[in-house]
């Protein structure tokens, strides 16, 4: 690659079909919507009308005792758990200090068996990130409130 082509491609001045702000304008060519990879498309040719043969001795070879292919048609049968639903109080939060009372509530629902200490991790990850952002949202609107003066 020419380093003229990168100087241009990133010194942001080839701005052609974008948009004002950067992003992409409507209508720029590229791949279009749903379009498959060549690849894609020959595997997809190849297998038509053959998914139920292939079903069938996936199957039959299961049943052979071959562990792969059990393996293949118990995921499909049983697929792996998603999360399940976790169900219990948490204080509503609307500031950062609440927060010290939501850990809190999570702390209390894992001390009693209401969720995991998996469960507990996952949420109270949630409420952090929660925090931080109230707290990013109040700095700057606070830095906004200074700058008008």
């Amino acid at each position: 690659m020419s380093t003229e082509a990168a100087d241009d491609r990133n010194s942001g001045t080839n701005t052609e079909g974008r948009n004002p702000d950067g992003t992409f304008a409507p209508g720029n060519p590229g791949k279009p919507q749903g379009a498959r990879h060549r690849t894609t498309q020959a595997v997809q040719a190849l297998l038509d009308g053959e998914a139920e043969a292939l079903t069938r001795r996936a199957v039959e070879r299961a049943l052979e005792g071959d562990t792969t292919a059990l393996r293949l048609c118990l995921e499909r049968i049983a697929p792996t758990r998603k999360d399940p639903v976790v169900v219990f109080d948490l204080p509503p939060m609307q500031s950062a200090a609440d927060a010290t009372q939501a850990a809190g509530a999570v702390l209390a629902a894992v001390a009693s068996g209401d969720l995991t200490p998996a469960e507990g991790a996952h949420v109270m990850a949630l409420v952090e990130t929660y925090r931080r952002t109230f707290e990013t949202t109040d700095l700057e609107r606070r830095i906004a409130a200074l700058e008008e003066k």
